[in-house]
């Protein structure tokens, strides 16, 4: 790991220089502050990767930076490293609670520095990886649920589906990317329907053939939406084809068993079952063991039968009641008249 910026507050000049030539070996850029004070100064103009510094430095010693570093935002997620010479117990106490990482004891090798450093840097990289897939994953929460906006009737929906399937997923063995893809493709399941007017998405009598083909277009829609962004495109499958059914009678494709994806197949029965438990202008939703009677009745004609047995085995442990209960009060309901 080279590049990344490095802060470090020394006032004893020869550990100074010192660290820094190893640093600067290493492929990192320097910067250097002898005190709390000029550390700040530098910190207006940047935010370092990471932070080294002493406890004991004159105007403003290592626990006032830590302190005023700490108490900005924008600083907060910086690994602060501690050089102290004392080593004392009480001195790394104080500098944990006050929001220290690590500390390192004076005098200190070339190894346990350059140990030290890339250990926070790359533990600081995989949180700030953690947070930006956290924050695209809201970002396209968001967007589905423009979706349940637009139709207040199936808000929660989104949230549900991808509970459903990820607890399937599970059930079945599925780990990692897979699993990532599976909950893309639960959130985005529907985002063909962004672009069908309002007319024919919200109308309460049935649709007429031209309408109910522009239905069946959402989800080459929406999965030439993401084709193209690297993030999402393994998603795009799931898309496309979670109306596909087992006995090849579904849409875009009329793909039958395995020719299926096994995401789709998946998003195929927790999107079903949802849309058979919820409230419609049009009709009410079934009772919950009704649409779960249901989904087993399909099995090995819309549905996978090894994908419902693992949605029974997620029902028999409560797994799928406890989903639709957490969410229950968070769907508002609406007055037929």
């Amino acid at each position: 790991m080279s590049g990344e910026t490095i802060l470090i507050v020394e006032d004893n000049q020869v550990l100074q220089d010192g660290i820094r030539e190893i640093l600067l070996g290493e492929g990192y850029h320097v910067l250097c502050a002898s005190n709390g004070k000029e550390a700040l100064k530098e910190m207006s103009t940047f935010n370092p990767d990471l932070i080294l510094s002493d406890i004991a430095m004159p105007e403003m010693d290592g626990f006032e930076f830590l302190q005023a570093v700490r108490s900005r935002p924008e600083w907060v997620t910086i690994p602060f490293l501690i050089l102290t010479a004392r080593g004392e117990k009480d001195d790394v106490l104080a500098g944990k609670s006050l929001g220290a990482e690590d500390y390192l004891v004076k005098p200190l090798t070339r190894q346990e520095l350059l140990t030290a450093v890339n250990a926070r840097l790359s533990r600081a990289q995989e949180i700030r990886l953690a947070q930006l897939h956290k924050a695209y994953e809201d970002s396209l929460t968001a967007l589905a649920n423009a979706i349940d906006v637009r139709d207040p009737y199936t808000r929660g929906h989104v949230e549900r589906v991808t509970a459903y399937a990820q607890i399937i997923a599970q059930q079945m063995g599925c780990r990692d990317g897979l699993l990532e893809q599976i909950r893309f493709g639960s959130i985005l399941h529907d985002i063909g329907k962004i672009v069908i007017q309002d007319e024919v998405l919200l109308k309460s009598n049935p649709l007429s053939a031209q309408e109910w083909e522009k239905m069946r277009q959402h989800p080459i829609t929406g999965a030439e939406m993401i084709k193209d962004i690297s993030y999402l495109a393994a998603a795009a499958p799931i898309i496309r084809h979670h109306h596909e059914r087992w006995d090849g009678s579904g849409y875009p494709d009329g793909l039958k068993g395995e020719e299926i994806p096994l995401g789709a197949r998946i998003v195929a029965v927790a999107d079903s079952f949802d849309a058979m438990s919820i409230d419609r202008p049009y009709r009410n939703g079934r009772a919950l063991e009704e649409a779960y009677q249901e989904i087993l009745k399909c099995s090995g004609t819309h549905f996978d039968p090894q994908v419902v047995k693992a949605f029974q085995r997620a029902w028999e442990q409560n797994k799928i009641q406890a989903i639709y209960a957490s969410t229950k009060t968070k769907v508002p309901s609406f007055d037929s008249t």
